[in-house]
């Protein structure tokens, strides 16, 4: 007779954690953060709402927690290793306008995809009302990819790319601060010119040039 194996629990869990993940980015993107609830999750998800509340205090942590495994998972398939949250590495080619082109592109490609803009757009706004979350959202999800331009352009500085004794931290704003800006009030399309633009005016200066 085969001799019969235990369910594996682990297994179980894991499949119950990832459809949770996928209901509360889906019930995001088609009904707004307001009016997705636990409830609402754990029916989409096909689990009990004790067993979301078992793993999360609220409805905010668990969508944290979905963006930063989304975050990872866009970042492995991209080349990054397996739990890391910063989508898109800046390469370093020598060729600093056209490393940081890159990666603008790609993260216009990002902001414009329904699968990112939602839950984005919904952790962003909550964290305004909620500090704590909003303190996550920072250090989670902006920060990794900050520093990456910050580490990119102290290596431009280094090879004479750009003037010595710039602050990084400041600088990269010439390029992460438009792209918010627009993407957040949606005046204008994000767009790979726009991208390329913004790279220009900054590498650039907007003085007159000899």
């Amino acid at each position: 007779m085969t001799e019969a194996k235990a369910p594996d629990s682990s297994r179980r869990s894991e499949r119950s954690r990832r459809a949770i993940y996928d209901a509360a980015l889906a019930l995001v993107g088609e009904t707004g953060y307001s009016r997705t609830t636990i409830e609402g999750i754990a029916s989409r998800a096909g689990v009990g709402k004790q067993t979301i509340y078992r793993w999360w205090p609220s409805k905010a942590a668990v969508l944290m927690e979905a963006f930063l495994d989304l975050a990872a998972q866009a970042a492995e398939a991209a080349g990054g290793g397996p739990g890391d949250t910063s989508e898109y590495a800046i390469p370093d080619t020598g060729d600093l306008r056209s490393d940081l082109r890159l990666v603008l592109r790609a993260t216009v490609d990002e902001m414009n995809s329904p699968v990112y803009d939602a839950p984005a757009r919904a952790l962003a706004a909550e964290g305004v009302i909620d500090a704590e979350l909003g303190a996550q959202f920072v250090e989670k999800l902006l920060e990794p990819q900050l520093r990456l331009y910050a580490d990119r352009l102290r290596a431009a500085e280094a090879a004479g790319q750009v003037r010595a004794g710039l602050d990084p931290r400041i600088a990269l704003e010439l390029f992460v601060g438009p792209l918010t800006h627009r993407w957040l009030l949606r005046t204008l399309p994000l767009t790979h010119a726009y991208a390329d633009t913004i790279v220009d005016y900054a590498v650039d200066g907007l003085a007159p040039r000899g």
